[in-house]
C-alpha cells in the first residue's frame, strides 16, 4: 500500500508518473519509485525513502526517460521503511508495484529460494515478482503469466506490471484494492486513485473485483475472475475539480477545519426542504426499502467508526429503530446473526477502506434487507457495490487525519434517522425541529469556529505532556472518542476517552497534575451528571479542559480551562463540539512540530486489511 499510477504513451511519461505520485502523497507513504523501460529497451528503476521531493532529486542526479513506465508511494505492510524495500520490485525484465497483502507469501518465497531465486528485501512483494518471472518463462506472454501468477496468491492486491521484453503494455490486476483506467488521447494511464491521473485525462475505467487489464497506448482489455473479457462503463469526471492546494492555510488540516461550515452546507444542500428531509435523496428505491427497516447494522473503521456510535444514539432515541455498530476488522471473523428487516450501513471516507468493504461482500451473502453506503468519493468500490449510496459533499480531504469528513458524516446520519424516524416514532412536528436545527448548522459552525484563538491558547498546556484523557456522556462519548483519536494521530500524544460515567471504575486512577482531562459538556439533562464526575478529577489534582455550554455553569480558575460554546440544539451537539477538539489537536501538533497532514506510520485511505 500505497499509490499507484502507470501510463503507456506517445510521449516521455515521466513527468506524469512523478504528478501522479504527488497527487497521491495526501494519502500517506514512506518511500517512492519508479520504473521506465527506455527507449533503448532497458529497465530502470529509480527509488528513494521519504517523500517524493527526494525520488525527483534521485531523478535529477540520474535521468530517465520512456513511454512506458509504473511508479508507487509505499505505506509499508511488509520490511521496515527503506529504498531497498521502496517499490518498485523487479525480477530480471519484469517490475511490479503492489498494493495490498500477500497471505501466503511465505511458503511461496520458500519455494521459490529452493528453486535458485535471491530474495533482496523483506517486502512480499518481491515474491510476487519472482513468482510471476517463474510463470513468465513457461508463458513467454506477460498478461497469461500474470493470470496463473494471481491464481496462486491468498491475500489483496493491486498490481500493475511491465516489462523490458514487451514495451508495449502494462498488464494489471485488481483483488481487493482498487484500480482504474484513465483513457487518454492515444495513451492510457492506470492508478489507484482517479486523483492521480486528473491531469492527463477526465474519463475513467473503474476495475471490479477480480478484473484483470491489459493496457495499451491505443487500446484495452478487461478480463474478469471467471476469464471472460467484458466492458466496463466509462465515468467522465466533470472538470470543476476542487483546487487541490492550502491556500493561505499552513496545513490542509488547517483548512478542511475551516471548510466544515461550508461543506456541511453543500451536504444539505438540496437535501433538506423548509421542514424536512427529501427522502428521494437516498436513491429511487429507497422508499420501498426504508418502509421495511426494522434494524441497522452500522460496520465502519476509525473516525467513521464514531460517527456511527454517534448515530446508534439518534436512531435509538429519536427513531425507535434498535441500532447495531461494530468495527469492520471485528464484524468480518465472527459469526453474525441477522435479524429480518436489517439495513446494513458502511460509512467511509474513502469508499475503498479494506475491512469495510470485505464486510459488505459477506453481508451480501447472509440475510440482511439491503445495503447503504455513506462516502465521499464517487465511484468508489462501497458506491459501486451498495444498493444505495448516500454522498457526503465534503470535497477532497487531503489531511490524513480526518475531519471535515467526520462532521458531513454526521450530518448525512442524521438525515438518514430523520427519513428512517419518520416510518416509526418521528412526529412531523419532531422532524421539523430537526430539520429547523440543521438549517442553522452551517452559520453556528462559522461562529464555533471563530474560537480557534482561545482553543490555540488552551493547546500550550497540552504540548509538554504525553498523556491526556477526554469524557463525555451520551452521545458526546463518540465525540471525545474522535478527539482522542485526532489527538494522538497528529501530535503523537497518548490520548483515552471514557465516558465520563466510567472515571471511578479504573481511570480515576491515572488522574494527576500531568494528565490534561478534557470534557465535552453541552447544557444537556447530562450535564450534572457530567459535573459531579469532573469533581472526582478536581478532588484528586487534575487540570481540566472544559468545552461547555456558555450557561452550563463553568468557570476559569486554577484548575479548570473553560471555552465557552454557544447554546445549540441538542441534536447538533455532538457535530459543534467536534470542531474546538479538531481545532485543539491541530493547534497541539504544530506547537509540537509534528507531520499534521502526512503523521508517522499513518496512511489516508487503508485499503489493507
Amino acid at each position: 500500500m500505497c499509490g499507484i499510477v502507470g501510463g503507456v504513451t506517445q510521449r516521455n511519461v515521466l513527468g506524469i508518473l512523478v504528478e501522479g505520485l504527488k497527487r497521491l502523497e495526501y494519502r500517506g507513504y514512506d518511500s517512492a519509485g519508479v520504473a521506465l523501460v527506455e527507449p533503448t529497451g532497458d529497465l530502470t528503476i529509480r527509488k528513494a525513502l521519504g517523500k517524493v521531493s527526494e525520488l525527483q532529486k534521485e531523478l535529477a542526479d540520474k535521468p530517465t526517460r520512456g513511454n512506458l513506465g509504473i511508479a508507487h508511494t509505499r505505506w509499508a505492510t511488509h520490511g521496515k521503511p527503506s529504498q531497498a524495500n521502496a517499490h518498485p520490485h523487479y525480477s530480471d525484465h519484469i517490475a511490479i508495484v503492489h498494493n495490498g497483502i500477500i497471505e501466503n507469501h511465505e511458503p511461496l518465497r520458500e519455494q521459490l529460494s529452493a528453486d535458485g531465486y535471491e530474495f533482496i528485501t523483506e517486502t512480499d512483494t518481491e515474491v510476487i515478482a519472482h513468482l510471476l518471472h517463474k510463470v513468465y518463462e513457461q508463458e513467454q506472454n506477460l498478461f497469461s503469466a500474470l493470470q496463473k501468477t494471481v491464481a496462486q496468491l491468498e491475500g489483496a492486491y493491486g498490481l500493475a506490471v511491465i516489462s523490458s521484453r514487451e514495451p508495449e503494455r502494462i498488464v494489471a490486476a485488481r483483488s481487493g484494492s482498487p484500480l482504474v483506467i484513465g483513457i487518454g488521447i492515444e495513451e492510457n494511464f492506470l492508478a489507484s486513485d482517479q486523483m492521480a491521473l486528473r491531469q492527463v485525462t477526465d474519463r475513467f475505467v473503474y476495475l471490479e473485483e477480480g478484473d484483470m487489464v491489459d493496457l495499451r497506448r491505443e487500446t484495452y482489455s478487461i478480463v474478469n475472475r471467471t476469464g471472460e473479457t467484458v466492458d466496463r462503463p466509462i465515468t467522465k469526471i466533470a472538470e470543476a475539480d476542487e483546487v487541490v492546494d492550502k491556500g493561505h492555510y499552513r496545513h490542509f488540516m488547517q483548512k478542511e477545519i475551516f471548510e466544515q461550515a461550508r461543506v456541511i452546507g453543500n451536504t444539505l444542500q438540496g437535501r433538506i426542504g423548509q421542514h424536512k428531509v427529501l427522502e428521494q435523496v437516498f436513491g429511487t428505491s429507497a422508499a420501498d426499502i426504508f418502509d421495511q427497516v426494522q434494524r441497522v447494522q452500522i460496520i465502519a473503521c476509525g473516525t467513521s467508526y464514531h460517527s456511527g456510535l454517534v448515530c446508534k444514539y439518534w436512531l435509538e432515541d429519536w427513531a425507535g429503530i434498535p441500532c447495531d455498530i461494530e468495527v469492520a476488522s471485528e464484524y468480518r471473523y465472527r459469526k453474525v446473526v441477522v435479524s429480518p428487516g436489517t439495513l446494513f450501513v458502511t460509512i467511509s471516507q474513502s469508499g475503498e477502506t479494506a475491512d469495510t468493504l470485505a464486510a459488505l461482500r459477506l453481508a451480501k451473502e447472509l440475510n440482511y434487507l439491503a445495503s447503504l453506503t455513506i462516502c465521499n468519493v464517487p465511484n468508489s468500490s462501497l458506491a459501486r457495490e451498495s444498493d444505495l449510496v448516500f454522498m457526503t459533499q465534503a470535497g477532497p480531504e487531503i489531511g490524513v487525519a480526518s475531519t471535515k469528513a467526520f462532521t458531513t458524516q454526521l450530518v448525512s446520519l442524521q438525515l438518514l434517522t430523520i427519513v428512517l424516524g419518520r416510518r416509526h416514532q418521528l412526529s412531523a412536528e419532531r422532524e421539523a425541529e430537526l430539520v429547523e436545527a440543521l438549517h442553522s448548522l452551517p452559520s453556528l459552525c462559522e461562529e464555533v469556529l471563530s474560537l480557534d484563538p482561545e482553543v490555540l491558547e488552551m493547546s500550550e498546556h497540552f504540548s509538554e505532556k504525553h498523556h491526556s484523557l477526554f469524557l463525555g456522556r451520551g452521545p458526546q462519548y463518540p465525540v471525545a472518542m474522535e478527539g482522542a483519536l485526532k489527538l494522538k494521530e497528529i501530535s503523537y500524544i497518548h490520548a483515552e476517552s471514557y465516558p465520563a460515567g466510567e472515571l471511578k471504575h479504573g481511570p480515576l486512577a491515572l488522574v494527576d497534575s500531568d494528565m490534561p482531562i478534557v470534557a465535552v459538556a453541552p447544557n444537556n439533562d447530562l450535564l450534572e451528571k457530567l459535573k459531579s464526575n469532573l469533581e472526582e478529577v478536581q478532588a484528586r489534582g487534575g487540570m481540566l479542559f472544559v468545552f461547555a455550554d456558555k450557561d452550563a455553569g463553568f468557570k476559569n480558575n486554577g484548575s479548570t480551562k473553560v471555552i465557552n460554546l454557544p447554546h445549540v440544539p441538542a441534536s447538533l451537539e455532538p457535530i459543534i463540539y467536534t470542531l474546538p477538539l479538531q481545532q485543539l489537536s491541530y493547534h497541539v501538533a504544530v506547537l509540537k512540530g509534528t507531520d499534521v497532514d502526512q503523521p508517522r506510520n499513518l496512511a489516508k485511505s487503508v485499503t489493507v486489511e
